[in-house]
């Protein structure tokens, strides 16, 4: 029998970082945040963005509870408001 999936949300953030920098719409969004020219960041460029929006020097600092974590949800919200997947404030 197959192990059921782990559903994003529920990964550790620190996974769910990785798997962000691996996403091609994400570094569109990261682009546009940055440098705005209107392609893709990097896998790095990404990875840059998460620590430096979230205040690490590693993606292992994202532990759940901390300022860092608490900070990488929110980008997270802000990404996914972005990308429509949830409506976005007025």
């Amino acid at each position: 029998m197959d192990k059921p999936r782990t559903a994003f949300a529920d990964l550790p953030d620190a996974t769910q970082a990785g798997m962000l920098c691996n996403e091609a719409a994400f570094r569109v969004y990261v682009d546009l945040q940055t440098l705005n020219t209107g392609t893709q960041a990097t896998v790095t460029a990404a990875a840059e963005f998460i620590r430096s929006q979230c205040g690490i020097k590693s993606r292992r600092a994202l532990i759940s509870g901390s300022e860092a974590a608490r900070k990488f949800q929110t980008l997270r919200t802000e990404y996914d408001a972005w990308r429509g997947a949830i409506p976005s404030q007025r």
